[in-house]
């Protein structure tokens, strides 16, 4: 049996967190002068991993790197919220998700790296440990959570759970550079403040769609959120994805509002002709198509 401030031996511990492909909505939560930036994030089946190895343990895995600097504060406060003193040996990171692209790289990071520790020191893990830890980082996404959520992602406040039970396939292209997240803040209040109405009709119609369990209404209006937010953030790639949606029966159309990646939603698997097809079209445009599963089944 593990005692309270002992590591695991042999094998260690390991936390584990998906990411996003950006959101399904991003906007106010309702019209008004002053709007909370609200979203409903689209987690994908990518990870972020945090390892603690025990001292004497196996070495590192290829490709695991130190923690960043943000998963490091984290465990700081952590730590220091629990009054606990980490064993001796070390912790590493690996990841699946980009960074700056609008897959919540740095979140899922935080989030692995306080599951680690949950079970480095065998405690039950507690949302509401997570949440304050990463109110004191940064404005975040709800990949702590195992199903789809509203979510206020300044105030890190759960609006409305939205269940699982969602699932889409996706094929997407993620355009050069990153985006600063913080940085996109004043011109995305702008921007709600010119659109409120909009958006709330927009968010209005993917809570009915999540309630009823309408995947098609849902991406009908996870398009809507992307149109309106191009208008604020543009990708050089969307219209013409847009203007293709039809031709391949896609359902929808997703980005990340405040990253680089755009993509189409369908709710049934694209045949592997209609990969091809999708493929072609990503790569006359100049970029490589990937496909991945998002949701919660």
């Amino acid at each position: 049996m593990l005692t309270p401030d002992a590591a695991p031996l042999g094998r260690g511990s390991t936390g584990v967190c998906h990411g996003t492909l950006g959101e399904l909505y991003q906007g106010p939560l309702r019209a008004g002068p002053d709007p909370d930036i609200a979203v409903v994030s689209f987690p994908f089946d990518r990870h972020s991993w945090v390892h603690f190895t025990p001292e004497g343990g196996p070495g590192p895995l290829p490709g695991s790197l130190p923690l960043g600097e943000k998963a490091q504060r984290a465990v700081r406060l952590f730590l220091e919220r629990t009054g606990r003193t980490l064993p001796p040996g070390r912790l590493s990171a690996h990841s699946d998700l980009t960074v700056g692209v609008g897959m919540a790289s740095s979140t899922a990071d935080i989030v692995a790296a306080l599951r680690c520790l949950f079970r480095v020191f065998a405690l039950p893990e507690d949302p509401d440990a997570v949440r304050d830890v990463l109110a004191s980082i940064e404005r975040a996404d709800s990949v702590f959570l195992e199903e789809f959520a509203l979510y206020l992602s300044a105030r890190h406040r759960v609006v409305r759970r939205l269940g699982t039970g969602t699932v889409f396939h996706t094929a997407f292209v993620t355009e050069p550079g990153t985006v600063d997240t913080s940085a996109t803040t004043p011109v995305l209040l702008r921007h709600y403040r010119r659109r409120g109405d909009e958006y709330e009709r927009c968010l209005t119609d993917l809570l009915k769609g999540f309630s009823s369990g309408d995947a098609a209404a849902v991406a009908r209006a996870a398009t809507t959120s992307a149109v309106l937010s191009q208008e604020a953030l543009p990708k050089r790639t969307f219209s013409a994805v847009l203007a293709h949606r039809e031709e391949f029966g896609a359902d929808g159309v997703f980005v990340a509002h405040t990253g680089s990646l755009v993509g189409y939603l369908f709710a049934r698997r694209p045949a592997p002709s209609l990969k091809g097809e999708l493929s072609a079209f990503y790569r006359s445009l100049g970029h490589p198509c990937t496909f991945a599963q998002g949701g919660f089944a």
